[in-house]
């Protein structure tokens, strides 16, 4: 999902993730009706969500907010529930620093906190608002690698505004700006679409 700020990225996701509601229209999710009660929760319950701003207490650790988020997710069992915390820990490669504070973690790593939460009871559909934004290119290298490898066998809507993302990771894009859809297609198309509109500044 590829658009300016302002476009309307942010608020479709969070409409997706049943993080805030629809003004209007209808739509579902894995076939689920987030409109209803029961649809909220089915749709919850099978959606992983990366928010751009997580919102982590600095004073949790990595295990703790993970798990928190597993609690959340009605993951009630304890031990069950801390085994599956310490498997998305380490499927982002955090197991290592599952104790340390939030706080101490790099940027990188804090973003593989918030996608090893979206990764919590192995969600069918993945949605990640600006997974990269703010990461040095060698920690957006890292995560875009981490994202091809958790993201086999489900389905992941993406929002950036890097191009490079889009031409790494996806094989569909939408373009929205004004809170419209502009172009839908492949990565290869918008290119074509792109052709001759496009300059580098040499300055």
């Amino acid at each position: 999902l590829l658009g300016p700020n302002g476009a309307g990225k942010t608020t479709l996701l969070r409409v997706l993730a049943t993080a805030v509601p629809a003004d209007r229209g209808a739509f579902t999710v894995l076939g689920h009706d987030p409109g209803t009660v029961a649809g909220r929760l089915a749709v919850r319950r099978t959606l992983g969500y990366l928010p751009q701003n997580p919102g982590f207490h600095p004073d949790f650790t990595a295990f703790a907010f993970v798990d928190y988020v597993a609690i959340l997710k009605e993951l009630t069992d304890r031990a069950a529930r801390h085994r599956e915390v310490r498997r998305v820990l380490e499927e982002v490669d955090l197991g290592d620093v599952r104790g340390r504070r939030i706080r101490r973690l790099s940027g990188g790593m804090r973003q593989r906190v918030a996608l090893a939460a979206a990764l919590v009871g192995d969600p069918r559909f993945l949605v990640l608002d600006e997974p990269t934004a703010g990461l040095d290119p060698e920690q957006r290298m890292r995560f875009r690698d981490l994202i091809t490898r958790t993201g086999e066998g489900r389905t992941v809507l993406l929002s950036t505004h890097q191009t490079e993302d889009v031409a790494m990771l996806c094989h569909r894009v939408i373009v929205m700006a004004g809170g419209r859809v502009r172009f839908e297609g492949t990565p290869a198309e918008l290119t074509a679409r792109a052709a001759g509109r496009v300059w580098s500044s040499t300055e």
